[in-house]
């Protein structure tokens, strides 16, 4: 995979994005802000666990859904300094997609607007407010070995692993565990069992807890000692 690759985009009549290349939406054909809010912010103890200098990593930027509900959850708790979101993205949306794919969520718009004026003018790091984002673009399993970073909190957000196994390797999920801070965290939509396994080898005690809507279960854990 080279950088800039854009995603090729197919809409349901709900409005949600579907990513052609994998056969997959980005977000759930339910509710995709509540879904975000189950597996990702609830998943990581999060907006709780929010102190100066926090930071949250992702592999999956997508629509920007996550960013932006965890701006909202982290501006909702009176905006700790220094707070850090990180994501890994190798098929970024263009700007009129993510647009479109953000209408559905009006009550992420004000923190949407500079999102979508900064992914327009090409920068993939910007402030949101004190909250600051980063987007590095690239196949994940070259970027993120070569990522200087620890994360707090870890949102695995690829597409299915059925679809999109890349994002769900062994070797991959093991970086993810060497860029996780101490007693830092991961929270995940799948809770198939090679990832799970995977998730063990690279440190983390994992377990399996309810999913949102349709999907039975989920997978969350904290990197062991």
């Amino acid at each position: 995979m080279t950088k800039n690759q854009i995603a090729e985009i197919a809409w349901k009549d709900n409005g949600v994005p579907v990513a052609t290349q994998f056969d997959d939406p980005y977000f759930s054909l339910d509710d995709g802000l509540a879904e975000t809010r189950h597996v990702f912010l609830d998943g990581n103890d999060l907006p709780a666990r929010f102190t100066p200098g926090f930071h949250i990593a992702e592999l999956g930027f997508g629509t920007g859904l996550n960013m932006l509900a965890t701006w909202q959850a982290w501006h909702q708790v009176g905006a700790p300094k220094g707070v850090r979101f990180t994501s890994f993205e190798a098929f970024p949306m263009s700007p009129a997609d993510i647009a479109k794919a953000l209408r559905s969520f009006p009550e992420l718009q004000s923190a949407a607007e500079p999102l979508l004026q900064a992914w327009t003018e090409g920068r993939r790091a910007f402030d949101l407010g004190g909250f600051t984002v980063e987007v590095v673009e690239g196949d994940a399993r070259h970027t993120l070995a070569a990522w200087s970073g620890r994360a707090d909190a870890w949102f695995l957000d690829g597409f299915s692993p059925a679809k999109n196994p890349e994002l769900w390797g062994e070797g991959l999920l093991a970086q993810v565990g060497a860029h996780t801070a101490p007693s830092g965290s991961f929270a995940t939509y799948t809770a198939a069992g090679f990832v799970r396994r995977a998730l063990d080898a690279a440190g983390f005690e994992v377990e399996r807890v309810p999913g949102y809507g349709r999907k039975r279960h989920m997978s969350r854990g904290t990197l062991r000692s």
